[in-house]
């Protein structure tokens, strides 16, 4: 089953699955920021290095199972993970950016 993603979601999820870190951090707001388990890594660095080190600089792959909107612009996403890091499945919510909601202002990812 195929699970349908807002396009700004689904920037990153392509990013990750085709190894593209330069569109995996494009496909966040200049100000955007990751909270993995509590480490919070912010703007373009912070989001570069988390991907680099937990994403695609492990192979990481992703498969959206399913998804919650939890307001306007926030979403949870239930996400199977496999790579040469973190392997399972894990809710991550996203909030995407401003009014056109193009760019995604944050990815939260703990336990379900």
């Amino acid at each position: 089953m195929s699970v349908e993603l807002p396009i700004a979601i689904q920037k990153a999820f392509d990013a990750t699955n085709a190894g593209d870190s330069e569109a995996f951090v494009a496909a966040f707001a200049a100000d955007g920021f990751i909270n993995d388990w509590g480490r919070q890594l912010n703007g373009s660095a912070g989001i570069a290095s988390w991907d680099q080190s937990d994403n695609i600089g492990k192979q990481a792959s992703w498969e959206a199972l399913s998804i919650e909107t939890h307001g306007r612009g926030k979403y949870l996403v239930s996400i199977k993970t496999g790579g040469n890091g973190y392997n399972g499945v894990s809710p991550f919510v996203f909030t995407l950016a401003g009014d056109a909601r193009d760019k995604i202002q944050s990815m939260v990812i703990s336990a379900g």
